[in-house]
C-alpha cells in the first residue's frame, strides 16, 4: 500500500512539473511524456506490489527500462520542438518570460525612447549581427536577427556599440532562442547609478565573523552529542564540549572551503561577491550551510562555469582526507537492518560507490561482507561533505550542478537535464529511501537559471571533461555499489 501511495504522489508531481516546466516549449502533449517518464516508476511500483520489498528488482528491469524511455522522452521532446507552431500562440524564449536580470532592479519607465531606435540599430552592423526586428518592453528591449560571426565576436563588438552610443545606461545580454537563433537583450543598468561607495558595500564582515563564531558554537555542541557527551555532563563540565571539536571543524572546513572556492573565483573574474555567510542550526547538523551572494552579472558561460564547479570540487578536496582519517579512526561493526546510507552508528558503505571504495582503502581487510561502520565524528563531518558535493553538483536550476550544465550545454538544454535528473533521483529514492527528502526538496528548485551575460559562447574542450568529470563524482556517490564489484573487492 505504501508503494502504491508512493506511485501516485509521484506521477501527480512528475505531471504538474512537466506541465508548468516542458509544456511551453514543446508541442508533444504532456501526458504522453508524462507517461514515457513513469514507465520505470510503474515498473519497479507493480514488481514490488507482486513479490514485496523483500526480493529486490533484477537489474536489467530497473536499467534498460530506464535508458530507453530517457531516450524515447528526449525524442519525443525534440519532435515537439520542432513542430510548427502557430505564431499567435507561441511561446516566448527564455528571456521574454522573464528579461528583468537578476542583477538588474526593475524600473518602473520605459527603457528606451522611440526617437533613439535608429542609434539602437546602428548599435548592429549588418556584418555581425543582422537585425531583424526590434521588441520593447516595459523594462527590457529584445532584439532579434541573424548572427554573421562568431558568438564571442559578435557580444563584444555590439557591447562596445551600445556602450559607446548610450554609456552605462544598459547591460547587455547575448542568449540563445528556443529557436536556436541567438538574441539580444539590453536591460537598465541600475548599479550604474549607485555610487562608488554604495557598490563597495556589498558584505558585512561584522556579520560574517559573527555568523561563523555562531556556526562554530552549534556544530560544537551538535558534535559533542555526537562524541556521546551526555547533556547533563556538559552542564556540569563545560570542558566536555571540546571534545565536539573535531566534528565542528571538519565540517566547518568543508563547508567554508567550497564558498570561498565559489568566493575567489569570483573574484578572480572581477565579480562582486558577499563574503561566506554560515548559517548556525542549534539541533540537526549545527548548521544548514554557508552561503555566498554575487551583485554583479556574470560575464559569460565559462565566468559560469568555473564559479560553479569551483565550489564542490574545493570541498572534495577538504572531504577526502578527512573522510579517510575518519574512516581510519573508525569502528567496524556487524551489519544490521538498520544499517544504511544516513545511519552513522551502523553505515552500510556499500550505500554509495565512492563511500565503498574509499572504506576498503582506509579500513583494508577489517571490512567484509557482514561490516558496517560506526563512524567517528572527523568520519562524519567528510561523510556530510561528500552528501554535500553531491547535493550542489545535481544538475538542477541553482543548484551548482545546474550552472554547470547550463554553462556546457545552454540553458534550454539545461531544462531538459533538469527536469530528467529530478526524476532519476526519485527513481533512486525507491532503492534508496534516504534520497527521498533530496528528491522532494529538488522539486521546489525553479529549473530555469540565471543567464551569464554572453550567453551564447560555448566552453572549451578541457572545461567540458572537467564538467563530465564533476558529473561522473556526482554519480558515485550517490549510486549504491553493483553487487558484482562488491564481490570482487570482498565487501
Amino acid at each position: 500500500m505504501t508503494t502504491f501511495w508512493f506511485i501516485l504522489l509521484l506521477g501527480i508531481a512528475t505531471y504538474l512539473i512537466l506541465q508548468r516546466s516542458i509544456a511551453e516549449i514543446t508541442q508533444t502533449p504532456v501526458w504522453l511524456l508524462w507517461l514515457v517518464l513513469m514507465t520505470p516508476a510503474l515498473i519497479l511500483g507493480g514488481w514490488t506490489l507482486i513479490y514485496g520489498t523483500e526480493q529486490p528488482p533484477p537489474s536489467v528491469l530497473v536499467i534498460w527500462p530506464s535508458l530507453i524511455c530517457l531516450l524515447l522522452y528526449w525524442l519525443l521532446f525534440q519532435w515537439g520542438r520542432s513542430t510548427p507552431k502557430n505564431p499567435q500562440n507561441q511561446p516566448q524564449d527564455i528571456a521574454s518570460q522573464s528579461v528583468i536580470h537578476p542583477t538588474a532592479e526593475p524600473v518602473p519607465v520605459r527603457p528606451i525612447e522611440p526617437t533613439e531606435e535608429t542609434q539602437l540599430r546602428n548599435c548592429f552592423p549588418w556584418s555581425v549581427y543582422y537585425i531583424h526586428n526590434i521588441e520593447y518592453r516595459p523594462q527590457a528591449v529584445i532584439c532579434r536577427g541573424q548572427i554573421r560571426t562568431t558568438p564571442t565576436e559578435a557580444y563584444q563588438r555590439i557591447k562596445d556599440n551600445v556602450e559607446a552610443e548610450f554609456g552605462d545606461r544598459f547591460l547587455v545580454i547575448f542568449q540563445e532562442g528556443f529557436n536556436g537563433k541567438p538574441f539580444f537583450v539590453l536591460v537598465p543598468n541600475t548599479q550604474a547609478a549607485k555610487t562608488s561607495r554604495e557598490r563597495e558595500q556589498i558584505t558585512r564582515p561584522g556579520l560574517a565573523l559573527f555568523l561563523l563564531l555562531a556556526t562554530l558554537l552549534t556544530t560544537t555542541i551538535v558534535g559533542a552529542s555526537i562524541a556521546g557527551v551526555e547533556p547533563e555532563k556538559l552542564a556540569s563540565d563545560p570542558s566536555m564540549l571540546l571534545q565536539g571539536l573535531p566534528y565542528a571543524l571538519g565540517l566547518m572546513a568543508v563547508l567554508g572551503t567550497h564558498e570561498l572556492g565559489h568566493y575567489l573565483t569570483a573574484r578572480y573574474y572581477k565579480i562582486r561577491a558577499t563574503l561566506p555567510y554560515f548559517i548556525p542550526l542549534p539541533v540537526f547538523l549545527g548548521t544548514f550551510g554557508a552561503f555566498i551572494q554575487m551583485r554583479s552579472p556574470i560575464p559569460h558561460r565559462k565566468a559560469l562555469f568555473d564559479v560553479s564547479i569551483a565550489g564542490p570540487l574545493a570541498g572534495f578536496v577538504i572531504t577526502l582526507p578527512l573522510l579517510i582519517w575518519g574512516l581510519m579512526n573508525s569502528q567496524v561493526v556487524a551489519i544490521s537492518e538498520q544499517a544504511g546510507l544516513l545511519n552513522p552508528e551502523a553505515l552500510n558503505p556499500k550505500s554509495s560507490i565512492l563511500l565503498a571504495l574509499i572504506s576498503k582503502l582506509a579500513l583494508g581487510s577489517q571490512l567484509t561482507a557482514t561490516s558496517a561502520i560506526n563512524l567517528h565524528p572527523v568520519a562524519i563531518a567528510g561523510f556530510l561533505g561528500l552528501i554535500v558535493t553531491a547535493l550542489n553538483l545535481m544538475p538542477v536550476g541553482q543548484l551548482d550542478g545546474g550552472h554547470i550544465v547550463h554553462a556546457m550545454f545552454g540553458q534550454k538544454t539545461a531544462l531538459v537535464i533538469g527536469q530528467i535528473s529530478r526524476l532519476l533521483l526519485l527513481l533512486l529514492s525507491l532503492v534508496q529511501s534516504g534520497f527521498l527528502l533530496w528528491a522532494i526538496i529538488l522539486l521546489f528548485i525553479p529549473l530555469i537559471d540565471e543567464p551569464a551575460l554572453n550567453d551564447v559562447t560555448e566552453l572549451d574542450n578541457k572545461r567540458d571533461i572537467l564538467g563530465l568529470m564533476a558529473m561522473a563524482l556526482l554519480i558515485v556517490i550517490v549510486l549504491p555499489l553493483p553487487q558484482a564489484i562488491a564481490n570482487l573487492l570482498q565487501i
